[in-house]
């Protein structure tokens, strides 16, 4: 049985073996951990005493390394139920917490079985479906309609904001924009959200203007798809000086979570199967392509950096594969 180390209830829960992330395990120098490729590939350690909730959050946490710089000893253990435990992770990460669990904790609760494949349906991109429309005037653009879309059993709500007269003569402009509560919201410095969404919604109303169409997908993936909270998380990291992938890494998270075949699925539901798509982001053209959405033309999207955010726009484009123009 597995225990969630961040949103367990009962603080009582104690046990001498964690399953953490690979990168966390090679920060915290397990002996017998092989450094691994992927930062988010599960590992299996023990402590020489048994961890309580409160001890073991440190350990899981490496946003706390300042104020809890001794830990351990550790020790590595063979992992002889790999797929569970990458399911595991891989459900943490879609939740929006910390990638770490107790491995059968005291006292242990009421477990619920789960199977790889139940995550594998869960995801499937099919089971999205659209919830209901409506007209939404703008202030970019007045003759706009906002599509909203979920699944089963999920709580996000993604949704696509079509601008201007739907056209079968011309090939709509289209937006792929991840939701980013700081930067679209508060007008974060950190990145370049918001500005992207601001340019991205002025240019489909020119488009409208001319006679075209633009489709804005706004998806509930915030922080790359790691969360909000996460993603608070790897700024204060970025605050110690590791830029916006390394951050990602030392939370045992990927550095890239979002679901971009999602966004092929919307298109599917609104009847557009060829787009001109605003982006600089190439993974974004193979992830629409190979799902059957023809990318006719790639748009540029850039914009001016700032003080602030220079560094993540650099990684972006450096680590990240981002193109300039």
């Amino acid at each position: 049985m597995l225990l969630p180390v961040e949103t367990a209830l009962d603080r009582s829960c104690r046990s001498d073996h964690l399953l953490i992330s690979a990168a966390r395990a090679e920060t915290l120098k397990l002996t017998n951990q092989r450094p691994a490729a992927d930062g988010h590939s599960p590992v299996l350690m023990r402590a020489a005493d048994p961890l309580d909730l409160h001890a073991a959050l440190p350990v899981a946490d490496p946003a706390l390394d300042p104020v809890n710089p001794l830990k351990g000893p550790f020790l590595a253990e063979p992992l002889e139920w790999m797929t569970a435990a990458k399911v595991a992770m891989e459900l943490a990460r879609i939740a929006g917490v910390l990638p770490a669990f107790l491995v059968d904790p005291e006292p242990a609760g009421e477990p619920a079985t789960l199977h790889s494949v139940d995550l594998a349906a869960w995801k499937d991109p099919a089971n999205l479906v659209i919830a209901t429309r409506a007209h939404l005037p703008i202030a970019r653009e007045e003759h706009a309609e906002i599509v909203v879309f979920r699944s089963p059993g999920d709580m996000r709500e993604h949704v696509a904001l079509v601008l201007g007269a739907r056209s079968t003569n011309t090939t709509p402009l289209v937006r792929l924009h991840s939701e980013c509560l700081t930067g679209d919201i508060f007008g974060s410095l950190k990145c370049d959200c918001g500005p992207q969404l601001d340019h991205a919604l002025a240019a489909m109303s020119a488009a409208a203007s001319e006679g075209g169409w633009g489709v804005l997908l706004y998806m509930r993936q915030e922080g790359r798809g790691i969360g909000l909270v996460n993603k608070l998380r790897a700024y204060r990291l970025q605050d110690e000086g590791f830029d916006t992938l390394e951050a990602n890494r030392r939370l045992g998270l990927p550095e890239e979570a979002r679901d971009f075949p999602l966004a092929a699925r919307m298109l599917d539901l609104l009847g557009i199967g060829e787009v001109r798509l605003m982006t600089n982001n190439l993974e974004k053209v193979v992830a629409l392509e190979d799902a059957g959405v023809k990318v006719i033309e790639r748009v540029p999207h850039e914009l001016p950096s700032n003080p602030h955010n220079t560094r993540y726009l650099a990684t972006k484009r450096d680590r990240a594969g981002h193109l300039l123009t």
